[in-house]
């Protein structure tokens, strides 16, 4: 969200109500396009540069994981205008002369797990993994990764003590293999069904530090009004991936896009466009722990 920030956690929170309201229902909200189908924004590259054929005509069906500050400026499906998956997925759109884009959103764990269907292409902060690879279809990285250590503001949390404290994170995300083979806490670490119930879990105490992705920890960091920071990030190696319904036969030419928006500029881009000013910090500036 580079022009229009969560001002408040609560606003987050809020946020997430929506989202995992749309989650829990037997139809999907989602996002249909129209006039002003790519939001805000900037396309580049050739339309028509690549050839699709998406499940619904003329339309990118795109799934994710919401809310995620930065990644998806909006707060539901319908409400979605930016942010650097939604322009990275418009661009795919762009590029293989599709007029509109459409967003639709499900749960984390339900993404990694291959149990969604109907879509063209899914993007929610997802690490390639060998395990992940074997479920699921990912396409070229687009996105360097580590994993951050988020707590409230002044907390005694350090690298030395994190062993000793209690720690959270989000069902199906690497972090948690990260916390229980690597830092290995006294106490297990709390695992919770999404992001944002963990978020809320360290501003209200219920557990002292969150670990997750870099970028994403930012994002909530920036919307809780100073309560929380990113204390550290522990350097993992992970890239994030989209994923596509297996066999797809669309992968080899959004693979293309992809690689071609790394090559020329459009990736890095969207990132100074939408990551920097959102998440309030550059990820590649947090201090690093060393690994346990």
């Amino acid at each position: 969200m580079a022009k229009h920030r969560l001002t408040t956690l609560a606003a987050v929170v809020a946020a997430a109500s929506l989202a995992l309201t749309a989650c829990g229902s037997s139809t999907p909200a989602a996002n249909d396009g129209g006039p002003a189908a790519f939001g805000e924004c900037q396309l580049y590259g050739d339309a028509g540069s690549i050839s699709l054929t998406p499940v619904t005509p003329d339309t990118l069906t795109v799934q994710t994981n919401l809310p995620s500050p930065g990644w998806w400026k909006g707060i539901s499906p319908e409400k979605i205008t930016g942010g650097f998956e939604y322009c990275l997925a418009a661009n795919i759109a762009h590029r293989a002369g599709l007029s509109k884009l459409k967003v639709v959103n499900a749960s984390f764990d339900a993404l990694v797990a291959g149990q969604t269907k109907d879509y063209d292409i899914a993007m929610a902060q997802i690490s390639i993994t060998p395990e992940r690879e074997k479920v699921v279809q990912f396409s070229k990285p687009y996105f360097d990764s580590n994993v951050a250590i988020l707590a409230k503001k002044g907390a005694d949390v350090t690298a030395a003590n994190m062993k000793d404290k209690k720690l959270g994170v989000a069902l199906g995300t690497t972090a948690v293999e990260f916390v229980q083979k690597k830092i290995n806490p006294s106490t297990p670490a709390r695992v919770f069904q999404e992001t944002d119930a963990m978020v809320t879990g360290v501003a209200s105490g219920q557990i002292d530090a969150a670990l997750q992705d870099t970028a994403i920890m930012l994002g909530f960091a920036s919307g809780s009004s100073g309560a929380l920071e990113v204390i550290g990030q522990y350097k993992t190696g992970e890239q994030y991936g989209a994923i596509y319904p297996k066999g797809s036969v669309n992968a080899a030419a959004m693979d293309a896009a992809i690689e071609s928006m790394s090559t020329d500029g459009t990736l890095e881009k969207l990132s100074a466009d939408w990551l920097g000013p959102t998440l309030g910090g550059d990820p590649a500036k947090i201090p690093v722990f060393p690994t346990p």
